[in-house]
């Protein structure tokens, strides 16, 4: 007792210290808990079937709404890549028969999805407007990437996300359409978003041209 009345100044102010460490701590838990929460989530995925017939699904497990501005395609081959939006339209019946299309540009709800079309329609949609030639649309080590540009709450800058999935159109439908990671890829940092907003101009600058 004689030593802590001594020392009970200093062992007052450790006590101080440690327990504005512990605070911080709990500060810090609690702000990447909020963090996680008001991360926006996008993923891409595939839905009704793992072949070329299978419908490009886009999910927001976002805490808040997000506004989807661009659903863009880019499809690498063995020589060059070729993109496309195809966020403004979406097929319903025959293309050339009914031209019947459907807006997938607009506010998407948190827990909410939306498709927007096959595999398949979108290979030959990116066909279709690059005039590519049945010979490149069967090469062995094709590769069709899906990003999204999305608004996300109040926030200025766009935020986004991506997958890519290996296409084999010789082989069996159950090896046709293979995700290459397991999850989408988050464009949510600063340095991300901004690449986001390169992929928005690139698209722009199409559409011009």
């Amino acid at each position: 007792m004689d030593w802590l009345n001594e020392n009970g100044q200093a062992i007052s102010a450790i006590t101080s210290v440690v327990t504005v460490f512990v605070w911080i701590f709990y500060a810090q838990l609690l702000y990447d808990g909020y963090a996680r929460q008001r991360r926006p989530r996008i993923i891409v995925n595939r839905g009704k079937g793992v072949g070329l017939e299978a419908l490009c699904l886009i999910s927001n497990m976002s805490t808040e709404p997000i506004y989807v501005q661009h659903l863009i395609a880019v499809l690498c081959t063995r020589d060059k890549s070729y993109s496309l939006d195809v966020v403004e339209y979406q097929q319903e019946g025959d293309e050339e028969a009914q031209g019947d299309y459907r807006t997938q540009q607009g506010p998407l709800a948190s827990g909410d999805y939306l498709h927007i079309q096959s595999f398949d329609l979108i290979l030959h949609q990116l066909a279709r407007y690059w005039e590519l030639d049945d010979d490149i649309l069967d090469q062995e080590d094709l590769k069709l990437s899906i990003r999204v540009v999305a608004i996300y709450g109040s926030e200025d800058m766009p935020t986004g996300a991506w997958r890519s999935f290996r296409v084999n159109r010789t082989a069996s439908p159950v090896h046709q359409l293979v995700p290459e990671t397991i999850d989408t890829h988050r464009m949510s940092g600063k340095r991300k978003r901004k690449r986001v907003m390169d992929w928005a101009k690139e698209i722009e600058i199409h559409k011009v041209y």
